[in-house]
């Protein structure tokens, strides 16, 4: 049986590489002066997608690291929105959103979204892209001022928008998720299929922490609102930058009171218990499907397992 106090070892996209380095943002002169510079290396993000390098598949039928393509500046991205994403080993690193690139990238393969390569990016790319993604899906959502609705400017190399009318200062959201597998006594695992899953897909439960809620409650109360289920033990299992548009994924396990499940209409369309032996022959034959690799709930779901999972994957939405 797993260690259930164990920490989910490398998560995809939760390994920090760049420094930040937050002191530099109030230098209103830093995103003109970096992308002047030819040696800073530049992050272009169209929509949701990056160029990038392949890796293929290695030798062993694994697949190999995946490349970010860093290119110099250009002048047109001074005219864009810039972001100062940090240093590494003497580096600066800017993402800039480039939506004008659109028309030009249209069939080429060498475009990516995070959902596609997230798994086999190198670190770094890893930290550059999930940064420059959620950063981008902010601004392009939040663009006036909440209290006037003057149109806001960003300030601070990227990491807030300010209001010229009012002054006030405006900060990227982070909406926190919990995502939990409930075990019995008999440690079979909960999985449960939501009314917008594709196919045969089948996760754990998850769901958004509610204000004025800790983590511990709020697992507590997605999983008894989704299938009735009370819980105990709450443990935490680690956690995962999901911008998509700007979650925090925090994985934990919790043991089951009881198993008799009674399913919130509107949310979930399935749910069953299910032993390993269960699990393995529901995926062979194709009756399940579970998230791909890149997904937390992955391996979540692999720790209660015990290993790595033989399973087509379910296509991240």
């Amino acid at each position: 049986m797993p260690d259930r106090a164990a920490i989910l070892p490398d998560l995809a996209l939760s390994r920090s590489v760049l420094d930040r380095r937050g002191d530099l943002r109030a230098d209103p002169s830093l995103l003109t002066r970096l992308l002047a510079d030819g040696d800073t290396r530049v992050l272009r993000l169209v929509g949701d997608r990056a160029a990038v390098i392949a890796g293929g598949r290695a030798a062993d039928g694994t697949d190999e690291v995946t490349r970010v393509v860093f290119d110099a500046p250009t002048p047109h991205d001074l005219d864009r929105l810039g972001l100062y994403l940090g240093d590494a080993g003497g580096v600066s690193y800017v993402g800039v959103v480039a939506d004008d690139l659109t028309a030009s990238i249209e069939g080429d393969e060498a475009w990516r979204t995070l959902r596609q390569v997230g798994a086999t990016l190198a670190d770094l790319d890893a930290h550059a892209l999930v940064t420059t993604l959620a950063l981008a899906n902010w601004h392009r959502t939040h663009t006036h001022c909440p209290r006037c609705g003057t149109p806001t400017e960003p300030v601070l190399a990227g990491w807030i928008r300010r209001c010229p009318a009012d002054s006030s200062d405006h900060y990227p959201r982070t909406d926190m998720a919990v995502i939990m597998a409930v075990v019995d006594a008999d440690d079979r695992l909960l999985l449960a299929r939501g009314r917008g899953f594709r196919g045969n897909g089948m996760s754990v439960l998850a769901g958004f922490v509610e204000p004025g809620e800790s983590l511990a409650a709020a697992v507590a109360r997605e999983v008894l609102e989704e299938v009735g289920v009370a819980v105990t033990d709450v443990t935490y299992l680690g956690d995962q930058p999901w911008p998509f548009p700007s979650s925090l994924m925090l994985g934990f396990t919790a043991r089951a009171l009881d198993t008799d499940l009674h399913l919130q209409a509107e949310e979930i369309e399935a749910a069953r218990w299910f032993t390993r032996d269960d699990l393995v022959a529901a995926l062979a034959d194709g009756s399940v499907v579970i998230s791909g690799r890149l997904s937390i709930s992955r391996r979540i779901i692999e720790h209660w397992f015990g290993g790595p999972l033989d399973s087509p994957e379910l296509p991240l939405r």
